[in-house]
């Protein structure tokens, strides 16, 4: 393990990869090779240490340092509304034809969901949309790290809430206490930590939301996600993927196409 340079040979990498398992409970298998071995050849020549052996020797004592390594293991990019065109379509078409079948209120999952912007996000929307309703959110992620901030609603970057409205801002964000969405809004969002590929899902959901989180895994791996997703899904239900995402043969994963990032499920 002590070839940390340019080019991570394949036993150097599956020796990493099994460190970061036992580590950290990641499974690295399901990234996309390539990738990711750029990103640990980056991460260990920030780490400053000689060799990967000599770097987990001094990660497996320091709590800290497994926690920075998790958070960029795992990608932490996000904003309110990203991608804003998107979230328009959510609003304007997709959320009103979710309601129309659930009239009570409805079951949204934000899978991947990082320091809680895109469940937040969708929150706020179904304040907009239809606020007197009864609806629940859950958001999960691997990172708890991220979870934690999630959790505590902030403090979020001017970058992070740059796509909200000044009315939104108004309404949902406490400026004076370092950009923190209001308490509120945090209450109607169940935070959980969960490993996407192991752990079982919840049913029932009119509406998942992950977006930006397959791009970074192999072509097996998004398919077992798809249809994970899909059996998580009620008839009808729709999945909300980001803007690169797209499931090339959706009906092979019992999915059809219901507009630019979104898929119906097949029996709504």
């Amino acid at each position: 393990m002590d070839r940390g340079s340019v080019g991570m040979e394949s036993d150097t990498y599956a020796l990493v990869k099994s460190s970061i398992k036992k580590l950290l409970a990641i499974d690295l298998d399901y990234y996309k090779d390539e990738q990711m071995k750029r990103r640990l050849d980056s991460w260990l020549v920030r780490s400053q240490r000689s060799s990967w052996r000599d770097y987990f020797q001094y990660v497996a004592s320091n709590p800290e340092e497994q926690q920075r390594l998790r958070d960029y293991l795992t990608i932490n990019v996000t904003e309110f509304f990203r991608d804003p065109e998107r979230w328009a379509t959510l609003k304007r078409d997709v959320l009103p034809a979710l309601l129309e079948q659930s009239p009570v209120g409805l079951r949204v999952w934000s899978a991947g969901c990082s320091t809680g912007v895109e469940a937040y996000t969708l929150a706020i929307l179904l304040d907009e949309v239809a606020p007197h309703r009864k609806h629940w959110i859950l958001a999960t992620d691997i990172d708890r790290g991220a979870l934690q901030k999630a959790r505590a609603g902030g403090p979020y970057s001017a970058d992070e809430i740059r796509n909200l409205t000044p009315q939104q801002r108004a309404r949902y964000i406490d400026s004076k206490a370092q950009n923190y969405v209001r308490s509120e809004l945090v209450q109607r969002v169940t935070f959980r930590e969960q490993d996407l590929f192991t752990e079982r899902f919840e049913s029932g959901f009119d509406l998942i939301v992950c977006r930006n989180v397959v791009i970074y895994f192999t072509n097996d791996a998004k398919t077992m996600l798809y249809r994970k997703f899909q059996a998580a899904l009620r008839p009808g239900g729709v999945l909300f993927l980001g803007g690169t995402e797209i499931i090339p043969h959706p009906a092979e994963v019992g999915l059809q196409n219901f507009g630019i990032s979104f898929y119906r499920k097949i029996g709504g």
